[in-house]
């Protein structure tokens, strides 16, 4: 049973006439009539339990844009149902106006639009839609829950795409109108040209001069190179309890993702093959881009349900994971933290036999807080805060230079900053033939 205003409203008029009329006959008779009319409005409502809620699939929205969640109402009673529902979403959905009002005759249906604005990544559910139905006086009425799920899937929002056309640009021209005169494994010829200052002497090709001897012209000829097609990246995105740490009112596993996406793009965008995983205890989640479809849609949806676990990463077992993926020489990249702890127990063991085969590459999201409180020293707390900021920057910077002496390549920097310098460096390794 639901009672409404009105009819708090009405008892309110009532109680004026049993004031002004002090006679117990007159309270009961109010009362009688109250109840009457209540009885009477709750019978004459349409039944809300002969309501079916159709749910309309959406479409996956990125997090920061408004949707619009919508239901169909399917009434299959005899009386006219007027009232409202409302959709049970969580209050991270962002909901605008969650109680909607009806008005459905017999047999008829209503397209109820809920809008939303989330403010969390990942699958948002509406699990119940309450119906409300009052009576033509509006007095009273009945409600009932339904059970009908409704899901609204928030992809993670992709902020660092900004960088991705000046990247792919650097790339283009790295491919092709600007050759990398270097030698070695890791590149593919491109063409022979004149000698120039500063090439370096090993790319100059000896038969090709040698022949360019013979006629008219007497230069060295050097040899250029561009990057290979069709390298392997494989991203490994740990989702253990250190990603979960908010850097800059940001998760850290957000800022994995974000620079996970603009690189696992550009590398494809590239012609590389690259695969991504999301680990902790085991893999949570999984891409790759050699299989059909759009690999930036297949990263957003793998990591939309991505949450940290406070659990410890089980890197004992991401040599397997990886050597399951490729065996030939891969980039592999690790983004994860800088922490001792978490470092010294769990990855620096596995190193070597990653680094044995592959190229490897650190990423860790640094604190831009660490360098504002060195420069902060007015009073006793500040100081201690200071000493603190400095003894944890000086450990990090010697992480840093025990990963480089194992042949790591380490991309340490704030959150803004991660994903287009982990980009660079992928270009640059790309550019020097090392991938």
């Amino acid at each position: 049973m639901v009672l409404t205003r009105r009819l708090l409203y009405l008892a309110l008029a009532l109680s004026v006439v049993v004031v002004a009329l002090p006679v117990t006959a007159t309270l009961w008779v109010c009362l009688a009539l109250l109840v009457g009319l209540v009885a009477t409005d709750m019978l004459l409502a349409g039944s809300p339990r002969q309501v079916r809620v159709e749910r309309v699939p959406g479409e996956a929205v990125r997090l920061g844009q408004s949707t619009t969640a919508v239901s169909v109402l399917h009434h299959q009673g005899r009386r006219r149902l007027r009232g409202s529902i409302k959709d049970g979403w969580q209050p991270s959905a962002g909901s605008q106006r969650p109680i909607q009002p009806i008005a459905i005759p017999p047999g008829g249906r209503q397209r109820i639009s809920v809008p939303l604005r989330p403010r969390r990544r990942g699958d948002l559910v509406s699990a119940t839609a309450a119906v409300r139905s009052l009576g033509p006086m509006g007095l009273a009425g009945r409600q009932v829950v339904h059970r009908s799920r409704h899901l609204q899937r928030v992809l993670p929002p992709f902020r660092s795409r900004r960088h991705l056309p000046s990247k792919l640009q650097r790339l283009r021209e790295l491919d092709g109108q600007t050759a990398v005169q270097i030698r070695g494994a890791g590149t593919e010829f491109d063409s022979l040209r004149d000698y120039v200052r500063g090439d370096d002497v090993r790319s100059i090709d000896w038969r090709a001069t040698a022949r360019r001897r013979t006629g008219a012209g007497h230069n060295l000829v050097v040899r250029t190179w561009r990057p290979e097609r069709d390298r392997r990246v494989i991203l490994c995105l740990d989702s253990s309890r250190t990603s979960a740490a908010r850097i800059e009112d940001e998760p850290r596993l957000d800022t994995g993702m974000e620079a996970s996406l603009l690189l696992g793009v550009l590398a494809a965008g590239a012609g590389d093959r690259v695969d991504f995983i999301g680990f902790d205890r085991g893999i949570v989640a999984r891409a790759r881009s050699s299989s059909s479809g759009d690999f930036l849609h297949k990263m957003v949806n793998a990591m939309a349900t991505m949450d940290p676990e406070l659990v410890e990463a089980d890197f004992s077992q991401l040599p397997s994971h990886v050597a399951a993926i490729s065996s030939q020489r891969s980039l592999v990249v690790v983004l994860t933290s800088l922490e001792s702890g978490s470092l010294e127990e769990g990855l620096l063991p596995v190193l070597p036999a990653l680094t044995a085969k592959h190229l490897v590459l650190l990423a860790a999201v640094r604190d831009p807080d660490l360098d504002r409180r060195t420069g902060e020293r007015e009073t006793a707390t500040e100081v201690y805060r200071a000493a603190a900021a400095e003894r944890e920057i000086i450990e990090r910077e010697a992480k840093k230079a025990q990963l480089t002496a194992m042949g790591v390549e380490v991309v340490d920097a704030t959150p803004h900053e991660l994903p287009p310098l982990l980009a660079d460096t992928y270009i640059r390794l790309k550019a020097t033939g090392r991938l």
